[in-house]
């Protein structure tokens, strides 16, 4: 049993003073206790030295490329996209190990924590050798991702992805995408393995991915998503939707439909799939993605730094629509980064101020805080992003400290940590009923990132 002590804690009903937190030894919250009158004494718990926060879910990840960010910002002579990084990326792939994508994803997953998310869904498409061989056992490199999870210490929703052609009318994949490809029986041997291994460890869930719609065919997206469905049938599912114009194009050639349209018409999808990206959207196909009550996930540093566009957030969430964050190339691996750009980017487009917000609280940082902790918890299936009894005890200790957090309280807390921040607000994380991270410094921190240096050394 672990037990805290907290002198402001955000808790789902806002901002308690004094508060007892107990978790028991799953890393859940059993006991909350707030508004103490009487300070526990010296080794009765320990007392966090800063507002506590839930921790964050990062819920779009592909880890091994955190190892090639920086190396895709030189321009060349033609026009620079989505595309043309898309080739850089498969040539950095195509490099990769087994022991070195597991070291890139600790490492990963170390700055994850240290960011402020304390839970990673995993979208997961690298299966096979370099080359394109499958390994002997076929979840080989998603049993390495699992352990780069549980070697941090991050709370991880694996998602195996159905990959099988490189755009729509199944066009065959290219060389760059041999180590994505399998059948729908395939990659559902690589889901019952990794489900069946971990099914007993709080930190480790099972959801499955299909890449895009112009990478499995409608035949296999049905068997996928049923396939699925007969094994797991609450858990999420998501989908990489609408990112570029060119995707755009290329599907209504296709179906004669763009892609969040056909996918809501044909896709039997529900409130347990998330669409990634959704970036070109209609006013139609958001008011649609609302009422479904798909999840977008937005990942805002990346968004910009492939050039992707800008979705449609106000018109979203005005429409009642659910919406998380993820760090996806992991251009940057900062929670707060991600939530500023998010309000930021749509006060470019609208060119108003304070725009997520609600009228019971103008707090724009605390209503997309609050937002994405609840569309990320419900995007990876977990039971997370609120201090709460038989939730996950994972927990973020800002630094009161700092200069722009200087006589703050309440929704001015987080107001200034997300949008007068310079520097990361965070100073320790707990994820699980453990603390992995104190004074800004990972418990592993050192070997790990040891272990990442030789892996980029033997690539280089």
């Amino acid at each position: 049993m672990t037990t805290l002590f907290a002198e402001t804690a955000l808790l789902p009903d806002g901002w308690a003073d004094n508060v007892l937190i107990e978790c028991d030894k799953e890393g859940f919250i059993v006991g909350i206790d707030p508004f103490k009158s009487v300070r526990p004494k010296d080794g009765e718990a320990d007392v966090v030295s800063g507002p506590l926060l839930p921790g964050m879910s990062n819920v779009h990840s592909h880890a091994f490329q955190r190892a090639m960010a920086g190396l895709a910002e030189r321009g060349g002579g033609k026009k620079d996209n989505f595309w043309s990084w898309r080739e850089t990326m498969y040539r950095f792939l195509s490099q990769m190990e087994e022991e070195d994508i597991e070291a890139i994803a600790a490492q990963t997953y170390v700055e994850m924590l240290k960011g402020g998310y304390t839970t990673v869904g995993e979208f997961h498409y690298v299966h096979h050798q370099p080359g394109g061989r499958p390994y002997p056992e076929r979840a080989t490199l998603s049993h390495a991702i699992v352990r780069a999870a549980l070697d941090s210490g991050i709370a991880i929703t694996h998602m195996p992805v159905l990959y099988a052609y490189s755009s729509f009318d199944e066009k065959p994949p290219t060389e760059g995408q041999r180590r994505f490809i399998n059948t729908v029986p395939e990659v559902m041997r690589i889901v019952e393995e990794i489900y069946a291994a971990y099914r007993s460890v709080p930190q480790v869930t099972i959801g499955f991915a299909h890449h895009s719609l112009r990478a499995v065919s409608p035949e296999m997206l049905h068997e996928g998503t049923g396939s699925f469905r007969r094994l797991l049938p609450d858990a999420p599912i998501h989908i990489h939707a609408a990112e570029q114009t060119g995707e755009v194009d290329d599907c209504l050639a296709w179906s004669k439909k763009r892609p969040v349209e056909w996918l809501l018409e044909n896709g039997s999808v529900d409130d347990k799939w998330t669409f990634v990206h959704a970036t070109h959207v209609t006013d139609a196909e958001v008011a649609g993605l609302a009422a479904a009550g798909i999840t977008a996930a937005l990942c805002p540093t990346t968004e910009a730094n492939l050039g992707d566009g800008i979705f449609p957030l106000l018109r979203f969430v005005q429409a009642g629509g659910r919406f998380a964050i993820g760090s996806d190339s992991h251009i940057s691996l900062s929670m707060v980064e991600e939530l500023r750009w998010l309000e930021y980017v749509q006060r470019l487009v609208h060119r108003e101020r304070t725009l997520i917000k609600e009228s019971e609280n103008p707090s724009v940082g605390a209503v997309i805080f609050e937002k994405a902790l609840t569309g990320g918890a419900h995007s990876l299936g977990r039971k997370t992003g609120r201090i709460e009894v038989g939730f996950r005890a994972d927990f973020l200790v800002l630094d009161s400290s700092l200069p722009f957090l200087e006589g703050k309280v309440r929704d001015h807390i987080l107001d200034a940590a997300i949008f007068a921040s310079n520097e990361n607000p965070i100073k320790d994380v707990m994820a699980g009923g453990r603390w992995v991270v104190r004074n800004r410094h990972h418990k592993r921190e050192e070997q790990i990132r040891e272990r990442c240096r030789g892996a980029i050394k033997r690539m280089r």
